[in-house]
């Protein structure tokens, strides 16, 4: 072995290997391996490039051991290691005995470290512990080999006090230690272990090597810190491309889409090309299908093509806004390129298949995966099944994943169908699912219980989600980010504005108010509970606003018709570098609706199309058919409906209708009116918008010929009601049925307010009651509108000086809309009513509506 230097031992060990000599070359391996050093991990991914097996190799120097040759600890170090990777624990057993016999066990580290990860990898970090404990002397190789040890075994906290420990013994860390330590700080969200390790490498003298610079970056990204990410980046002497990917991948996934392609730019001008790595962290970043695309072409252009990865991200990106006709596009190039063996692939596709509303298509592709379908893609068409309210059929698809998949559901599968039930009104369903889960032994978890929650806010069932978020209490489970933004959102629905405050009180405590959006939710809660000056405070206090806060915000200036503010937010945003979707285009122009800003709507409306390429939708025609109605421009949204770009569905005919009525235009009404009976003949909505008409210009006649059609239709009015909430209790106000216990006072109380207002010029507006009764008896009806009696009970029981919140089914009448302003002078209280998606802040005898609503 004399005669050959490394490199021709390594030339003559793949000479064997490849023609197929494997004990020869294992022969050469071990017996030269002290002299030559040759890599045992190099060796054993030569062997599998050849087609051997790599287990073979640990059979061949089973086989020279009983042949006589003797080998020495340091290539019984090597094999240890080899059985490490390769699981073999009964070679190792054995070693370790002739080691013992050898008392080469506590003398030589390298055979003492390399036993520490056998015992570490093949049986447990608690034996290797027991090694370790047990050396009488440790030098950095044995510290090192530790510290990996029970990093690998997820024992954190014995990781960090071997680490303390070995600073006392002066032991030096490798930098592959440093490493995986941040590696773990960045798994484990355990942020302030990491800036304590990175105090370490500023004090050992670490700051000059990349790796571990690299590994600081990815350490503090994924806790959220990108700006001690972009410091550690600056400070760095050195870069790699790694380090460009680190950083570039902190920005994006973090969403500060414009800073990580400022750094591309940067990175090509100090001579880096991006690689795979770096375009593929650029479209993972990018939530806007048209900059992912951008970002594909540029990549195209660089000369790379696109991989599994690369697609997936795609495929995310036009998923989340529907893009089904750009998705199958994106199918066509994988099956062109072949991507579709790609499990990932596959399995985003069916993804995008179900978020597009295309069900058929992802069990087409579904169906064709044969025997490649894991759970991932079992659970992507069990929950689109689910969300299209199929439950069933997801049912049918879970028993046949069991049966013939051979795959056992986990808690991604049962939680589908958990939130499929909750979200088509079947709350009971729901929970019983969630004790099939116990009995098939998958532990309900808080994901479980927030399915519930979001399936009954989603279906509008809010009261059973206060339910089900006390069984969930009661069973012990604690609430995470998204629970409380589901909870936020039923509370704002209800307008409980007290609930709500010790909801937000609970997100302090519990630091959840860093979660934008936690705090999203709480903006829109307070805005949807009537306290805009409250989600005003909290909305500018977000950092890092995520557009839903900017829809947000804009959409709460809408409630309480506040164009100017509303729209002075829009601008704030366009500054800040957010781009705008259709959402917030239906709040903006939901603003000019509500504030009767005809100009600026149009500019709004044309601009969405012409700046941003966002698509008008229904909901945006249907704000602009009732801004110019309500303006007055009966002709313009007419026009507007007739070369409007989609059919009109019964909500533009319904905001058109609404028109008609405030301006008493009975021939345009009657088009709208005939356009409805057709489309929603059983919304009695319709129905009273032509009463309220007809009564206003005492066509008595017609107005019975309307409840006539109503009763031949069996078309139920819906019941009217108001209620207030005092001392946490909810008081309701219904128009029929079951008094008030306080009925007697609050009237009493009425009259009396009424008595004043007519003093101070008040006079009733009786247009309000739709029945052809006297002047006098219409005045005794307005008494008992629910809102009225609402705000006076309000006054009677609210002490102190808060607002009086009522909320309303229906929208309020003009006379209530007159009281309330009255009754802010007379009694110096402030008044805040909401009526559906319109809110009224009343103070000082006037209405933050402008009297427009």
């Amino acid at each position: 072995m004399k005669m050959f230097d490394r490199f021709d031992l390594e030339s003559l060990i793949s000479r064997y290997l490849e023609f197929g000599e494997l004990g020869y070359a294992c022969a050469i391996f071990f017996m030269g391996f002290p002299r030559n050093q040759v890599s045992w991990m190099g060796f054993l991914e030569e062997v599998e490039s050849f087609g051997l097996e790599r287990h073979r190799v640990l059979e061949e120097f089973v086989q020279l051991q009983s042949k006589g040759v003797n080998f020495d600890e340091v290539v019984l170090a090597m094999v240890l290691r080899i059985c490490s990777v390769l699981m073999n624990e009964l070679l190792g057993f054995t070693i370790h005995g002739g080691l013992i016999k050898r008392g080469a066990v506590r003398s030589d580290t390298r055979v003492v470290s390399a036993l520490m990860g056998f015992y570490g990898r093949c049986v447990s970090s608690d034996i290797a512990n027991k090694v370790f404990d047990e050396m009488p002397e440790r030098d950095d190789l044995a510290w090192n080999e530790i510290m990996m040890v029970n990093l690998r075994s997820g024992e954190w906290e014995k990781a960090v006090e071997l680490f303390r420990e070995m600073q006392f013994c002066a032991a030096k860390v490798y930098d592959r230690t440093m490493v995986k330590l941040l590696q773990v700080c960045s798994s484990k969200g355990r942020l302030e272990e990491g800036r304590q390790i990175h105090g370490y490498v500023l004090r050992l003298g670490f700051e000059a090597n990349v790796s571990v610079c690299n590994s600081l970056i990815v350490m503090y990204s994924r806790n959220g810190e990108v700006e001690s990410s972009r410091k550690v980046f600056d400070s760095m002497k050195d870069r790699d491309l790694s380090s460009w990917n680190s950083i570039i991948s902190s920005y994006t996934a973090l969403g500060y889409v414009d800073d990580a392609m400022a750094l591309l730019e940067e990175m090509e001008r100090c001579g880096f090309k991006p690689d795979i790595v770096t375009w593929n962290s650029l479209l993972s970043g990018q939530g806007l299908y048209r900059s992912a695309i951008a970002i594909l072409k540029r990549m195209q252009v660089s000369g790379l093509k696109p991989n599994s990865t690369s697609i997936t991200s795609l495929l995310q990106a036009v998923a989340e806004p529907g893009l089904l006709s750009l998705g199958k596009a994106i199918h066509g190039y994988v099956i062109r390129n072949q991507l579709c063996y790609d499990v990932y692939v596959e399995t985003t596709l069916i993804d995008m298949y179900v978020k597009t509303g295309c069900l058929p298509y992802a069990k087409l592709f579904f169906d064709t995966m044969d025997e490649k379908k894991n759970v991932v893609a079992w659970n992507s068409l069990i929950s689109g099944l689910s969300y299209a309210g199929l439950v069933q059929d997801a049912e049918g698809l879970m028993s046949k994943m069991e049966k013939e998949g051979g795959i056992k559901p986990d808690a991604v599968t049962w939680n589908s169908l958990v939130y499929g039930y909750a979200s088509c009104g079947k709350t009971e369903k729901a929970l019983d699912v969630i004790e099939k889960m116990k009995r098939n032994k998958v532990e309900p978890n808080v994901v479980s219980w927030t399915a519930i929650l979001s399936g009954c806010s989603k279906n509008g069932n809010f009261r059973n989600a206060l339910k089900v978020f006390i069984n969930m209490q009661e069973e012990g489970v604690f609430p995470n980010s998204a629970t409380v933004s589901t909870l936020l959102k039923v509370l704002g629905c209800l307008s409980l504005l007290h609930s709500g405050k010790e909801v937000h009180c609970f997100c302090l405590k519990n630091n959840l108010i860093s979660d934008a959006y936690v705090a999203t939710a709480l903006v829109d809660m307070y805005t949807r509970s009537g306290d805009l000056r409250s989600a005003s405070v909290l909305f500018w206090g977000i950092e890092n606003k995520p557009l839903a806060s900017w829809n947000c915000m804009i959409m709460g200036h809408a409630m309480f018709g506040q164009g100017q503010e509303g729209i002075a937010v829009f601008n704030k945003m366009l500054e800040a570098g957010v781009e705008p979707d259709a959402i917030t285009f239906t709040s903006v122009l939901s603003l000019c609706k509500n504030s009767g800003l005809v100009r600026e709507g149009w500019e709004y409306f044309d601009l969405m199309r012409s700046r941003y390429g966002v698509t008008p939708s229904i909901e945006h025609c249907s704000c602009m058919v009732d801004m110019l109605g309500r303006s007055g421009y009966l002709d313009e949204a007419w026009d507007f409906i007739q070369t409007m770009p989609m059919k009109p569905d019964a909500t533009i005919w319904g905001a058109f209708l609404s028109s008609c009525k405030i301006h008493r235009d009975v021939e345009l009404a009657e088009v709208a009116w005939k356009r409805l009976q057709v489309m929603e003949p059983h919304n009695s909505a319709n129905y009273m918008m032509m009463i309220s008409l007809y009564s206003s210009l005492n066509r008595w006649e017609d107005v019975e010929h309307i409840r006539d059609s109503m009763r031949s239709q069996r078309v139920r009015v819906q019941d009217l009601w108001s209620w207030i909430q005092i001392d946490q209790r909810v008081h309701v106000f219904y128009a029929e049925g079951e008094a008030h216990p306080d009925e007697g006072e609050i009237y009493f109380e009425l009259y009396r307010l009424v008595s004043e207002m007519k003093r101070s010029g008040y006079v009733p507006d009786t247009s309000c009651i739709h029945q052809n009764e006297s002047e006098a008896e219409k005045e005794k009806l307005l008494l008992g509108h629910t809102e009225k009696l609402a705000m006076t009970y309000g006054l009677i029981r609210k002490k102190g000086s808060d607002p009086i919140r009522v909320v309303k089914n229906t929208s309020i009448c003009s006379d209530c809309h007159t009281v309330a302003k009255y009754i802010t002078v007379l009694r110096n209280r402030e008044i805040v009513l909401q009526e559906g998606s319109r809110i009224h802040r009343f103070r000082d005898g006037q209405c933050s509506c402008n009297d427009s609503w």
